[in-house]
């Protein structure tokens, strides 16, 4: 048994007071709401001013989940006015809003690892856990530390934690499909490893991998050449001869549906080709509500003729990069951090997904020519409505038409 499970939990804190959210909410609304935004998207998610249209995406931008860390953890700093108030590494994928909290004093904690810092941590420290959860062993530690915690995990990944939960306590290794290092996966697998610890997963980002899987699944292998190819990407003393047999999948809940559908289905056909029934395999539907909605939003979006579109968020933010990749199989398309990125009338700094890296490319001529143009936008569920304001006064000053034009809709 832990230390941290020896010793008496401290009560959660709530800091969810009538009082505090009634000055949260005009603090964040301060900080990231948009009147032209919402102006917008009541006149049906459109806006012409002379030859140019901007359309913006049915869904876009913060989800509830999102919205519930950020009230939490701006209600932190007001309940506890002169505590140090730590948090495990961002609230959410989104500059902006990390470096709002940084001006609040809130201090990040490194979440790639347990580090010393957190042996410095005392009873008076508060420490937020992020959206995306944390992994067990961080939180015997700060329990362990007798910090008061302020837990900000999207009630959609803390479904998919008891899902593998589950699959632990029947003897069922998860396959997570998402993105070993990413910090909700990183979470979710350490769930996956059950109360005791023994339970096993193992986590495919692509579809590539996921083939490599089935072949085992069905013809076995080299197991050491397996084990290499994963050995960033499964649970301690995993062995593929023994932990496939029975199988769940879940997955990182921001990942592409169609994706994670048909990994679903690839690892299934594994299955039922190696034993002649699914009985060994068991799935569960854990793509996030909203992840899903902007996707669908977006695919619709992309019904209507556009000449292109900026995709606005934090690049390291996985529901964003999906939505990149969905635009530009259509047009071209645009990953943006903010309306900064929109430096001149020749150069647009965005994020190239197979470069993974952020270049400057021309704008199109789109941008600068006298023709009609539609210019779309959305956004992941991590970017507030503020940076897509600033993108539309950005798009229209870019074609010519000032802020107070825009502003006076």
């Amino acid at each position: 048994m832990s230390e941290a499970a020896k010793k008496p939990k401290r009560p959660r804190v709530n800091v969810r007071r009538p009082d505090v959210m009634t000055q949260v909410n005009a603090e964040v609304e301060r900080h990231f709401r948009s009147s032209l935004v919402e102006k917008i998207r009541a006149a049906g998610g459109e806006i012409t001013l002379g030859n140019t249209t901007v359309r913006l995406a049915q869904q876009f931008g913060f989800c509830y989940g999102v919205e519930r860390a950020i009230d939490l953890a701006y209600a932190s700093r007001r309940v506890f006015p002169d505590n140090r108030i730590f948090l495990i590494g961002e609230i959410i994928h989104n500059g902006e809003v990390n470096r709002q909290l940084v001006d609040m004093g809130i201090v990040s904690l490194p979440w790639e690892q347990l580090t010393g810092d957190y042996d410095q941590l005392g009873e008076e420290d508060v420490v937020i856990v992020p959206a995306f959860g944390a992994p067990t062993n961080f939180m015997d530690k700060i329990e362990q530390r007798g910090c008061y915690v302020v837990d900000t995990t999207c009630g959609d990944v803390m479904k998919v934690w008891r899902r593998v939960r589950t699959y632990a306590k029947d003897g069922i290794t998860s396959i997570i499909h998402g993105k070993a290092g990413h910090e909700e996966t990183r979470a979710t697998a350490s769930r996956a490893m059950g109360e005791n610890g023994k339970g096993h997963y193992l986590i495919v980002l692509t579809l590539d991998e996921t083939d490599s899987v089935c072949r085992y699944i069905r013809e076995g292998g080299d197991k050491v050449a397996f084990l290499e190819r994963f050995a960033h990407a499964v649970s301690d003393g995993f062995d593929p001869d023994l932990h496939l047999t029975k199988v769940g999948v879940a997955n990182q809940t921001t990942m592409l549906k169609s994706e994670t559908e048909e990994i679903q289905r690839r690892v299934r056909d594994a299955v039922v080709a190696r034993d002649g029934s699914p009985d060994n395999y068991l799935v569960f539907d854990t793509i996030c509500g909203a992840t899903q909605e902007r996707q669908d939003a977006l695919f619709e979006m992309l019904r209507r003729p556009m000449d292109m579109l900026f995709v606005v968020g934090g690049y390291n933010s996985s529901n964003t990069t999906h939505l990149v990749e969905i635009g530009e199989q259509e047009l071209p398309t645009f990953f943006i951090r903010n309306a900064e990125c929109l430096e001149s009338l020749d150069q647009i700094v965005h994020f190239d997904l197979h470069e993974k890296s952020e270049i400057s490319s021309g704008y199109p001529d789109v941008l600068l020519g006298d023709q009609p143009a539609v210019i779309g936008i959305t956004a992941g569920a991590s970017c507030p409505n503020n940076l897509i304001e600033d993108t539309i006064f950005r798009i229209f000053e870019m074609r010519g038409v000032p802020r107070d034009q825009v502003k006076a809709i």
